[in-house]
């Protein structure tokens, strides 16, 4: 009876943190409703004399990125400035053919009197946050943009944003992703249903009432003042992004975010790309909690303001706990169903159902405000909602290992996520030369945990004796469908 102790307890642990999990986003949605309803609109104007306009530098840090630079900087040199307060800083930390490719597309553009520097570096110490710092350097502008090789910010861009500074408090002023190619596959669907709700219900919710938020990582504007505040760029996270925001938060900087700018980019194609950019999101969170937590619970903010951080901060880990409660589930069920006295405990425990009927209210909100409300979207929601739960769960083995090498220290490489730009090699995305070719041991587990799942679909009608407990079934048939997803997208995309 010990380990079935022990399996109760850590299940119900996990439970536990993911029910505070979806409390907190069931909060984030009232905020949202509230800022939505309050309809505080930020300033339309800009500021009439090009006199008056800082100057701002854009930084472009790359590596590698040979199959959208030629888009990238096309783009960015059509950016509405007066160009004697404009400077753009290609940081090309690049090893392959693209370094020349680069060098040479500047050239032609700083011959049409647009103020672009190609700056590289002899090593990658510190990876992007590391390029960042080494541009910040020579920065001559008193606010600094950041873009992705494969963000696409439209002309009038920093014409809609810079004025946000006109406040002296304001720190970063973000702009919501949007996405070049949400409809190209079930993968980037999901993808851009998390990103979505990331960027209404999570960043409204939190930034309306105060809370932290963080830097994207890109679209957003920093004064340089506050990066310097701050304390710099530093690379001993892989979400050095977030590691900044914090400490700027910290120090009293306010955030802006606006959810009305938007700014396109890429999601990732092929389930290796998704691979690479979830591994580098969550242990980079995961290693933020560790820098960051004591920080917070030791700072003057408010109770509120220090729970949404802790809770942000381990948004990750969740991955963890997910993973946690479908390994266990199986075992439970048949602990369920041996023992009699117990069954009341497992009615009181059925929060995973609770925490699932909250996450489907709040990011129903969030999809409506994209889509439009309705009964025919309303049906599309359920399917594109469980869709999602069921490919996120099937990522949690995945995202799991990077959780725990990010909470014990574990140092990696900065792994870049591929960028395709399908329309620039007519639509082979094989032939892309970042792909990894070989197939992560993990996706071998990830098979293995596809089989485990079916045998708990057909434990559902073994245990008991009336007849079998089909309470989990749902549950673990949207297991098999997001491990059996991950796995054979990893074996068919040559992960």
């Amino acid at each position: 009876m010990i380990l079935e102790w022990i399996c109760i307890v850590v299940y119900s642990a996990s439970l536990i943190m993911i029910l505070f999990y979806s409390f907190s986003q069931l909060n984030l949605l009232i905020n949202y409703l509230q800022a939505q309803k309050r309809c505080k609109k930020a300033k339309k104007e800009i500021l009439s004399a090009p006199e008056d306009l800082p100057i701002v530098t854009i930084q472009l840090p790359v590596f590698n990125e040979l199959y959208v630079m030629e888009r990238l900087l096309e783009n960015i040199a059509k950016i509405e400035y007066p160009r004697e307060k404009l400077e753009i800083q290609v940081l090309d930390d690049s090893t392959d053919e693209s370094l020349a490719i680069t060098a040479a597309h500047v050239t032609e553009l700083q011959a049409t009197g647009l103020d672009i520097k190609h700056i590289t570096r002899t090593d990658r110490s510190g990876f992007k946050a590391g390029a960042l710092k080494e541009g910040l350097k020579i920065a001559r502008g008193e606010f600094i943009a950041i873009f992705d090789a494969d963000f696409l910010p439209e002309p009038d861009w920093l014409l809609k944003t810079i004025h946000h500074f006109d406040d002296a408090e304001v720190g970063v002023v973000q702009t919501r992703w949007a996405h070049l190619n949400r409809d190209y596959s079930l993968l980037t669907q999901v993808q851009a249903f998390a990103l979505d709700a990331h960027f209404t219900l999570e960043q409204v919710g939190r930034n309306s009432k105060g809370h932290f938020i963080n830097f994207n990582g890109t679209a957003g504007i920093w004064r340089k003042e506050t990066i310097y505040d701050a304390g710099n760029w530093e690379g001993d996270t892989l979400t050095e992004d977030l590691d900044l925001s914090y400490r700027a938060q910290l120090n009293k900087w306010k955030f802006v975010y606006l959810e009305d700018v938007t700014t396109p980019a890429e999601l990732p194609i092929v389930i290796s790309a998704a691979r690479s950019q979830q591994f580098r999101w969550n242990k980079g969170g995961a290693e933020n909690f560790q820098k960051m937590f004591k920080r917070v619970l030791g700072s003057d903010q408010s109770f509120k303001t220090k729970f949404h951080g802790i809770l942000h901060l381990l948004n990750s880990t969740m991955f963890l706990n997910v993973f946690i409660v479908a390994i266990l589930s199986i075992p439970m069920l048949y602990i369920k169903n041996e023992y009699e006295h117990l069954k009341v405990y497992f009615i009181v425990m059925s929060f995973f159902v609770i925490s699932t009927i909250i996450f489907f209210v709040c990011y129903w909100f969030m999809y409506r405000n994209t889509y439009g409300g309705g009964f025919r979207n309303f049906i599309t929601y359920i399917g594109m909602f469980f869709t999602f739960f069921s490919v996120a769960m099937g990522f949690s083995l995945h995202n799991s290992i990077a959780v725990i090498e990010g909470h014990i220290g574990k140092r990696s490489e900065f792994v870049r996520t591929p960028k395709f730009n399908l329309a620039a090699v007519g639509g082979n995305w094989k032939a892309n030369k970042y792909l990894r070719k070989n197939i992560s041991s993990h996706v071998i587990i990830e098979g293995l945990l596809m089989l485990y799942f079916i045998f708990g679909l057909v434990s559902a009608f073994l245990v008991g004796d009336q007849g079998g407990d089909f309470g989990l079934f749902p549950f673990h048939l949207m297991l098999v469908i997001g491990f059996g997803f991950v796995f054979f997208r990893s074996i068919t995309d040559k992960s």
